[in-house]
């Protein structure tokens, strides 16, 4: 071993020498960190190839609490008690610690000096295209999301949002369009990639400029002695694990919703919706069939089922962009992405670190009740679920720039949200000013908008194909979210 480490480290030298790596020597060498020292794996039995006691761990915890949740009359209750609870306690921490990521990813790909350090050798060149590359991260990171918000945000900030609380503009007019637009975008645009941008970048340099293995764990390891690595490391990834099962369950709950109500409107069956509500039946064979073809694109590899899942799933949305862009509200939409957008980066500091604590009656109140289920609600969801994202970032990210890496991680995907909600949410949203929609849309369940919408929009021979476009769209980046949760799922128990 010693023999092979030397190797290493003269082979690295040779690899990644120049002013880039001299700046890695403060950290611990990878000869003092072989993989073996980060986790320990089984080599025989049944876990072979795992660590076992992460991997057992995690299935106890989510058999209990599926089982618990099941059984147990008040389980929902509880739940929602600990949710108040969390954001009672950890608000303004959530506020800064969002904002402090964003910051800090902008500024290493700004320094000159660190915005030139390659996730890799610095002759080694990218895996994916750009385009499969940022096809990958964008579905894995929120594709599911576009589909169910795409309408819902931008209609419920029309409704209500801090500065129709605050008195400033007035709710379901045209004043209140802009401030809806700013706060869709916050929640959106550059925080949330940036929580995702500096997880994926801290797990890629270690992977791949210090040779520690792609998981949680090897960032902080690298700062701790080999013992208490390996401890805190176990429950780092377990952790990992567990935020990225219970993510990934609330993305395909919301996306099986939307996908029943797309299917009831394609084949008008009566069984899959009952009082406006999709019944237990469809949503139970929707997740069945989600699950065997998330299993089996995950089983074909990521540079198979998920990178062509991925490139199939851009390329409809961009086809469905285009539909809308033709028949949809194109100069609303247009006007909204340029106020909206000048609106989100005038108000951007001021919305990134505002806390609203409430304790008094009316307007405190009701802008504390209004961040909890929004502002914070979300910093909860995006920071559980950048072990997920993160590790897959940095999965399909090797030989990139961090500044390349910044600009296909943080500033593409924001741009491309922007558009997305600017498009379709702005037609649903010049469909209710204009009368047109007469209530339908807004009116609607938060998962059935975007058919509501469509079912508005066009004529009765387009509303079917478009129908379908947007089911089989879904299906796939319910599918890539699953395999890629898959994917980084058995990464971290593998060590």
């Amino acid at each position: 071993r010693n023999r092979v480490t030397r190797q290493l480290a003269r082979n690295r030298s040779q690899t990644l020498g120049g002013p880039a790596h001299q700046a890695d020597q403060s950290i611990r060498s990878p000869g003092d960190l072989m993989p073996e020292s980060i986790t320990r794996v089984d080599s025989t039995g049944f876990y072979a190839g795992q660590n076992r006691w992460v991997a057992i761990a995690v299935k106890v915890i989510v058999v209990s609490l599926v089982l618990w949740a099941s059984l147990a009359s008040n389980a929902g209750d509880i739940l929602m008690n600990i949710q108040s609870g969390t954001i009672g306690h950890f608000r303004g921490w959530y506020v800064y610690a969002s904002a402090t990521f964003m910051v800090m990813s902008l500024l290493l790909a700004l320094i000159p000096a660190t915005g030139r350090i390659r996730l890799g050798a610095n002759d080694s060149a990218p895996e994916f295209s750009r385009f499969a590359w940022f096809s990958m991260m964008f579905g894995a990171g929120i594709g599911v999301g576009m589909l169910t918000y795409s309408t819902a945000e931008p209609l419920a900030h029309f409704a209500n949002n801090p500065d129709v609380i605050m008195g400033t503009t007035t709710a379901l007019d045209r004043d209140n369009l802009g401030a809806a637009y700013k706060w869709t975008l916050l929640h959106y645009g550059l925080t949330p990639w940036g929580c995702y941008a500096i997880v994926g970048m801290s797990l890629a340099y270690f992977a791949y400029r210090r040779d520690m293995p792609l998981t949680i764990r090897s960032p902080f390891t690298a700062v701790l002695q080999p013992e208490t690595g390996r401890r805190v490391g176990a429950v780092v990834d377990a952790a990992a694990i567990l935020a990225t099962i219970i993510g990934i369950g609330v993305t395909i709950g919301y996306g099986v919703n939307q996908l029943t109500f797309g299917l009831h409107q394609i084949t008008d069956w009566s069984w899959l919706v009952t009082n406006g509500k999709p019944s237990l039946t469809a949503l139970s064979l929707a997740v069945i069939f989600l699950t065997l073809a998330a299993m089996l694109s995950a089983l074909s590899g990521i540079g198979r089922g998920i990178r062509w899942l991925s490139n199939l799933n851009m390329v409809l949305s961009w086809l469905l962009l285009l539909i809308f862009v033709i028949f949809g509200a194109t100069a609303f939409a247009g006007e909204m992405f340029v106020s909206g957008l000048t609106e989100y980066v005038r108000w951007l500091p001021a919305m990134s670190v505002t806390i609203w604590n409430g304790g008094e009656a009316g307007t405190p109140q009701a802008l504390s009740d209004w961040q909890a289920a929004w502002n914070i609600f979300y910093w909860a969801w995006w920071i559980a679920f950048t072990p997920f994202v993160g590790l897959f970032l940095a999965r399909v990210s090797q030989g990139r720039t961090i500044r390349e890496y910044v600009v296909g991680a943080i500033l593409l995907p924001s741009l491309m949200c922007f558009a997305w909600f600017c498009i379709i949410g702005g037609t649903a949203l010049d469909l209710e000013l204009r009368g047109i929609a007469n209530g339908e849309i807004i009116g609607a369940d938060l998962s059935a908008q975007l058919f509501a919408t469509v079912d508005t929009l066009f004529s009765a021979s387009w509303v079917l194909p478009v129908s379908i476009l947007c089911v089989v769209l879904l299906i796939t980046y319910l599918v890539t979210s699953a395999d890629s949760a898959v994917l980084v799922i058995n990464t971290i128990v593998t060590g």
